[in-house]
């Protein structure tokens, strides 16, 4: 780990994918479902995920930097619930009302249009993210995380239940 090796005494913070309600994230999904009549999934969709919400992992920030004792000098952050792709995309949909047709996408053809987008300014997909969607998204087992620091995590249904409130 290249951050270890350069800063020895560091606390790393890992979170896994956040969300939020200005995120990039679940408001995406929302805008993506509202208007396609089927949503193009990652693969069959069975990559695991634990979103955190962002306000947790900021909580969690602030805790280590205020404890006086050492140790431990790693915190994986996630949220209270494993889900696959697949499952995490029909809550949102459900969630919103939305009845959604996923459609199973091979990586290597988002490869490809990942690597023709970034040629754009801004592309809406890029080779990294369609890497990161290949492996779980999801603390390891015995590294300290937010129930070590007294955080009881906010699910995405009660988050997601505020931002379709608000939107």
């Amino acid at each position: 780990m290249a951050v270890r090796e350069a800063f020895a005494e560091a606390i790393l913070i890992r979170p896994a994918v956040m969300f939020g309600h200005d995120d990039t994230f679940l408001n995406a999904i929302l805008k993506l479902f509202s208007r396609l009549p089927f949503f193009p999934m990652f693969g069959k969709g069975q990559m695991r995920l634990q979103p955190v919400y962002v306000e947790d992992v900021g909580q969690a920030i602030a805790k280590i930097l205020q404890r006086e004792q050492t140790g431990p000098d790693m915190f994986e952050c996630g949220g209270p619930r494993i889900y696959s792709y697949e499952e995490l995309l029909r809550t949102v949909a459900s969630a919103a009302g939305i009845k959604v047709i996923l459609f199973p996408v091979p990586f290597a053809a988002w490869g490809a249009l990942a690597l023709i987008s970034e040629m754009l300014p801004s592309p809406p997909i890029t080779r990294n993210q369609v890497e990161l969607m290949q492996i779980d998204s999801t603390p390891r087992p015995g590294i300290s995380g937010l129930e070590e620091l007294g955080i009881s995590p906010h699910s995405v249904e009660e988050i997601l239940r505020d931002i379709l409130r608000t939107h």
